[in-house]
């Protein structure tokens, strides 16, 4: 579910019924049987999960995340085009973190005539497991949501200590090559014969010197250990001002040389002399927990080599096992994307960026790329809000209510969530929560905002959904394949956007669709009639900015004004044409800049000096940008801005003709000012004054009208 701040009453009773190997939680543990899952457990969670997944007809999830939006205007606006849309959603994706993961199959049992579901609330938390290159996991937290989760008991300790962490796909591919790589590049360069490898040109009189220093450093120490163990040397040198260890150590009970402080270009250099010049040395890389460490390892017979090669291809495996290892978490999301299962959530097209971002690799570019991404992951996929909100059964039962989970739970499953026998309807479905007999300390009761408990309610309101369609599951054989089910088919595959669009996304195309019997706040949008206008003084108000602009272009000029924060602003124009000319008009009252230019209606606009204005594709720029400064006129400014007005194509002409327009019209203004100006001199014989000039322009406007 996502952290928004709603006030949601908690369940106080919850009716099951008893079939063999389940457990039976009283009305005073207020809550379902959730089952924890932690590093400790996660093993044996996981297999168990493979069965029922397995089993399962669908499988209902929910993610509990750090934040929603990294700043106020990357909120979802109706004013915001599809790409627009996209990037605000995968801003969100890429810079906030899961902290919960809730999976919950439901299998349907015919014997008992009802859905057994195991609800799972993984704890996940990203936390670095390889020595390999790069920076730790960062992510942003947003203190509403933080404080939303920390109301509802949030456990942040077991999330930090002991969540499950995670490799994507794209991570897991770099980390096998790069660790493969320290062992094999060292190994093929190592067990070859010499006639199949041509030598590395030295193309610098320091790398023939240092090679060929190298070289006798190598022979001295190797005749030094085959006179005895006590004559191992140990060498010390300075080059390229950087401290350079050549030492004796053990690796695998053979001695061998640790090379520390060399470049990566000297070390390539070292692995030339041992492989042409030193049949019985062997250069290798070893991994450890924290880095990566190079030696040149002394084998005494060939029968020898080829056992420690062995030794060596073994580590690559423990290697290997251990990039597997720290895959961790994604193997449950592999598990979902590779069984092919109905998936359903709730409101979930964030939930899928967070799960493409986190587990399978970088979020595409475009809308259309990250839907079909996501299908070829997840072919079958069921938004229940988008169900609540077209399904006209559903909603005569819902009674215009809200479509939130909690309300549409406590509406559609009355006997899941409380002790009322009350109903909107004689059809029920029945729930059992199987847990484990033993009542293993894993197992907690669920409340609200956990995600292992909202994938419960997810699955329960889709169940009593499709039972309220028509769809009659104790008709159904265990072979049934519900994603096919006529009466649900049109629902399949199409996704609530979570934004006030009044469109649909369908996985299908990769495209976005009018939403049936969609209510629209605002007049219909025409993007090519926005101007984007920002750094202008945070005393205008909606009402101001209109005034400025009517006042120029006309009464009807304007549709609508959206305002993204207190100095930006999005205004749709009657016609196309006027967002050219509003640019060309600001661009030119800026460029000319006499004190006439003041008395412009739009001056209002640009007191400060600080306005800049551009068409709607310069806002999808800005919000492309990878940071987010709290208001839009510096997320503008971080990425380098420098001019205030962005002009369309073929605005030269047309800022031409105005610069005329505008200058005659000054000329006049001009004119009848010094006019009044010299008949107040005569009458008053003092200077006039700035509140003069503007009631001389009320009246030379009056006289114009």
């Amino acid at each position: 579910m996502r952290n928004l701040p709603l006030f949601w009453a908690r369940s106080q009773t919850l009716i099951l019924w008893l079939i063999p190997g389940l457990r039976r939680f009283s009305s005073a543990a207020a809550g379902v049987a959730v089952k924890n899952v932690t590093r400790s457990n996660f093993e044996p969670a996981l297999e168990d999960l493979r069965a029922r997944v397995r089993e399962a007809d669908f499988v209902a999830i929910d993610l509990e995340m750090t934040g929603v939006t990294s700043a106020p205007w990357r909120d979802s606006f109706e004013f915001d085009r599809s790409d627009v849309r996209y990037l605000k959603l995968k801003d969100s994706a890429e810079k906030f973190a899961v902290v919960q993961f809730g999976v919950c199959p439901f299998r349907w049992e015919p014997s008992r005539g009802s859905f057994v579901t195991h609800p799972h609330n993984f704890y996940v938390f990203p936390r670095k497991e390889l020595p390999i290159h790069g920076p730790s996991y960062e992510f942003l937290c947003q203190t509403t949501s933080i404080d939303f989760l920390a109301k509802y008991q949030f456990d942040f300790n077991t999330c930090i200590h002991e969540g499950i962490s995670y490799l994507s796909r794209a991570q897991e591919a770099e980390a096998l090559k790069y660790l493969s790589s320290k062992y094999l590049d060292g190994l093929a360069n190592s067990f070859c014969n010499l006639e199949e490898h041509e030598d590395i040109p030295l193309g610098r009189t320091a790398d023939l010197f240092f090679s060929e220093r190298m070289k006798a450093k190598f022979q001295e120490w190797r005749d030094a250990i085959l006179k005895g163990p006590d004559k191992g040397c140990v060498y010390k040198e300075n080059a390229d001002s950087n401290e350079m260890q050549f030492q004796t150590v053990f690796f695998k009970m053979r001695p061998a040389v640790f090379l520390d402080g060399f470049s990566s270009h000297q070390l390539n250099l070292i692995q030339l002399v041992v492989r042409k010049h030193f049949k019985d040395l062997v250069y290798i890389c070893v991994v450890d927990e924290n880095k990566s460490w190079q030696r040149v390892v002394y084998v005494e017979t060939e029968e020898d080599k080829a056992s420690f090669m062995k030794e060596v291809q073994q580590d690559l495996i423990r290697v290997e096992k251990r990039v597997e290892s720290a895959v961790g978490f994604r193997h449950v999301v592999d598990l979902l994307a590779s069984d092919g299962k109905l998936i359903v959530g709730h409101n979930c097209l964030l939930d899928l960026a967070h799960i493409y971002s986190k587990f399978f690799g970088p979020l595409p570019s475009s809308m259309m790329e990250f839907i079909l991404a996501v299908h070829e992951k997840f072919p079958y996929i069921i938004d229940t809000k988008h169900l609540l909100n077209s399904s006209q059964v559903i909603q005569f039962l819902m009674k215009r209510s809200s479509k939130s989970l909690s309300s549409a739970f406590s509406l559609l499953c009355p006997k899941v969530s409380s002790d009322s026998q009350n109903s909107t309807s004689s059809t029920f479905v029945r729930f059992e929560i199987q847990a484990d007999e033993t009542g293993s300390s894993c197992f907690n009761s669920g409340a609200k905002h956990e995600a292992g408990y909202d994938a419960f309610m997810t699955g329960c309101v889709f169940a009593q959904a499709c039972s309220h369609l028509g769809i009659k599951f104790e008709v159904h054989t265990p072979s049934y394949d519900l994603a096919r089910n006529d009466k649900i088919k049109k629902y399949i595959n199409v996704l609530y956007p979570g934004w006030n669009s009044g469109t649909v996304v369908n996985l299908n195309t990769g495209t976005e669709s009018p939403e049936s019997g969609y209510k629209r706040k605002y007049p219909a949008v025409i993007f090519a009639n926005i101007v984007l206008i920002w750094g202008f003084p945070s005393k205008l108000k909606p009402k101001d900015l209109k005034d400025c602009i009517c006042s120029v272009f006309g009464p009807d000029s304007i549709t609508s004004v959206f305002f993204i924060d207190t100095t930006a602003a999005l205004i749709q124009l009657s016609k196309e044409e006027f967002v050219n000319e509003i640019l060309v008009l600001k661009d030119t009252l800026e460029r000319e800049n006499d004190p006439i230019s003041v008395l412009h209606p739009l001056s209002k606009l640009l007191e400060g000096g600080k306005t800049c204005a551009a068409n709607y594709d310069t806002y999808r720029d800005i919000c492309a940008a990878s940071a987010s400064k709290v208001l839009f006129a510096d997320q503008a400014d971080s990425l380098g801005i420098r001019w205030k007005t962005k002009l369309g194509t073929g605005s030269q002409e047309t800022r031409e003709a105005s610069c005329n327009e505008t200058t005659t019209e000054v000329k006049s203004l001009v004119e009848h000012l010094s006019g009044v100006r010299a008949n107040f001199r005569r009458q008053f014989k003092h200077q006039i004054s700035c509140d003069d000039i503007l009631d001389s322009l009320n009246v030379s406007k009056s006289l114009h009208g």
